[in-house]
């Protein structure tokens, strides 16, 4: 595996004894405090070893003694994480990258799964002692190297402040949610031992008092299940990364606009995500805006767009538009399972609303187009969708196909009002979400595992705290709704744009945002109702299918729960 042959290097210069110390300037706290915290951690990892080597799988007592080494171990990494992910970020994907395959494109290679999340996938499948011998030793390995890093290691305080920011995102998106540990679930643990790391390096009074509070609260709650995010989130990780936000860090991450993702009016750069798109900007290469400086000025006039949406002219019979599909007063979706073909039958897959469809980096179910403008001139074109040819287009609306895609594309990027009753809530007003609706989002963020996948505060699949992945997920949906007598799913997914079998039956994480409002659901429109879906999901799915990344385990929601869940979603509509 690529990610593991820099150990070699790593491990000749600790022998050497060739390890410098760090570069007078940078912050002494933070790499005296890295040393340290790298040196438990080290051992950690000689711990685990030590208990996946006694592993049996047919003895109870070693199975345990396992996860309660790889609980600690995993401890031990999040005291140094905000550290690893931001400087060094192949060690750290050895540590903790996701248990299934990953994609790299447009190359078509992928790395096997590797690092603590591997591990507990292979304990809580009651793997062999082999296969979790060897990954106790790559991390190991990997963990006695991480001294050698800092020989003639660089960075700036601007560099550790944004590190701190970028963690910050994790423990409120990520690790509260059990996103890297959702089997163990000791997402709340770690997220106090990532807190506590930050309070130790931020090197300003007032942001530690803050981290020291939302330390004391998630070591106060530790329970996975009845862990009070929402109240986490408002009183105690706001209010950081606000202060956060005004200092001066470096700026790396193009998807964000503030590291202050909950409760900013809209934390993401549009133009990120606009893939080639006209962006107008100015002789520094910075975006113009408009004058209320809310949106990236794309070249095109969004109200051109806002006309031509309902414009049939654009369809080959005259008899279709945009919004024949995507109708506004129906949140831009039908409310059908497929529409109609102009070539006859049905379309094969459920149209998704247009709503915040402008975050992501892949477009269509598949993924299969990189942007706006590509999907519009897929559709445009498609003879079950639109039927319209270039020619005719061009001689009905008299104008260029090109400005006719970019000023829908410019409309589209509109289409993000963050206005439901939980942004109102975020933004200061308590009384905008119900007891139930509050108690919805625990949920959603925890025993349901909802926001492991559909990340906040989009959420959808662009995966935090970088955003710049669209998730693709198998859940082996069945093409029925009927989860006793499932029927199998024909629709093979992403492997047609990229045939990898890492991709059979992958479709690309919608946002559930308006979900309440926009039924059916899922890629084929199989599940009527919020209520079946819930269903699927707490059941563990159907049978499972090939490299299927939904986890099996059944959630054990009660009809509470249930309820709760489906009212949080409510206040996801704008």
């Amino acid at each position: 595996m690529k990610k593991i042959k820099v150990l070699t290097a790593l491990c000749l210069l600790l022998c050497l004894g060739i390890v410098g110390e760090a570069p007078k300037g940078y912050p002494e706290q933070t790499i005296r405090y890295f040393k340290a915290q790298q040196a438990v951690f080290a051992l950690t990892t000689k711990a685990l070893q030590l208990a996946v080597s006694k592993y049996d799988v047919k003895e109870e007592g070693t199975v345990e003694q396992a996860k309660q080494a790889l609980k600690e171990c995993r401890l031990a990494y999040k005291r140094i994480s905000f550290f690893m992910e931001y400087f060094f970020v192949s060690e750290a994907y050895v540590f903790n990258t996701p248990a299934k395959y990953e994609v790299e494109e447009p190359y078509i290679e992928y790395e096997e799964p590797v690092g603590f999340q591997q591990i507990e996938a292979l304990l809580f499948s009651h793997a062999s002692k082999e296969e979790l011998m060897q990954q106790a030793d790559i991390v190991a390995e990997t963990a006695a190297g991480l001294p050698a890093l800092l020989y003639n290691f660089k960075a700036t305080d601007a560099q550790v402040m944004e590190s701190i920011q970028l963690e910050l995102i994790r423990i409120q998106s990520l690790y509260i949610t059990g996103y890297d540990a959702p089997s163990l679930q000791c997402g709340i643990p770690e997220a106090a031992a990532a807190m506590d790391a930050l309070s130790n390096v931020v090197g300003i009074d007032s942001i530690r008092t803050a981290m020291m509070k939302a330390y004391a609260y998630l070591a106060a709650h530790p329970d996975y299940n009845s862990f009070d995010r929402l109240t986490f989130i408002t009183d105690y990780t706001m209010p950081i990364q606000v202060m956060l936000a005004k200092q001066a860090a470096t700026h790396t991450v193009r998807a964000l606009n503030t590291t202050a993702i909950f409760g900013s009016r809209d934390p993401f750069k549009k133009e990120t995500f606009t893939q080639g798109a006209d962006i107008t900007v100015d002789g520094m290469g910075d975006v113009l805006r408009n004058g209320d400086n809310s949106a990236p000025k794309i070249g095109y006039d969004t109200a051109l767009g806002r006309r031509l949406f309902s414009e049939k002219k654009l369809s080959g019979n005259r008899q279709r538009s945009c919004a024949t599909c995507h109708l506004p007063e129906k949140h831009f979706t039908d409310g059908m399972p497929q529409n109609a073909s102009l070539t006859g039958g049905f379309l094969p897959r459920h149209t998704p609303s247009l709503l915040y469809s402008t975050y992501q980096y892949a477009q269509f179910w598949d993924g299969r187009a990189k942007s706006l403008e590509e999907q519009i001139d897929a559709v445009l074109h498609s003879p079950t969708e639109m039927g319209g040819r270039d020619d005719s287009i061009v001689a009905r609306m008299q104008m260029p196909k090109a400005e006719i895609i970019r000023a829908l594309a410019a409309y589209i990027r509109t289409l993000t009002p963050f206005n439901a009753p939980f942004d109102h809530y975020l933004a200061g007003d308590r009384s905008a979400m119900s007891a139930q609706q509050k108690h919805g989002f625990n949920i959603f963020m925890g025993k349901a595992r909802c926001g492991s996948c559909h990340f906040a505060p989009l959420f959808n699949g662009l995966t935090p705290p970088l955003f710049n992945r669209t998730e693709f997920e198998i859940l082996g949906v069945p093409l029925n709704s009927d989860l006793q007598h499932p029927v199998a799913d024909t629709d093979r997914g992403r492997i047609a744009v990229f045939p990898l079998t890492f991709y059979e039956g992958a479709f690309k994480t919608p946002t559930v945002r308006n979900a309440a409002a926009t039924a059916p659901y899922m890629h084929h429109g199989n599940f009527s109702t919020m209520q079946q879906v819930i269903d699927f999901y707490n059941q563990g799915g159907v049978s499972p299918v090939m490299h299927q990344t939904l986890s099996s385990d059944t959630l054990g929601l009660s009809k509470a729960e249930q309820q709760a869940l489906i009212s949080f979603l409510d206040a996801l509509v704008d």
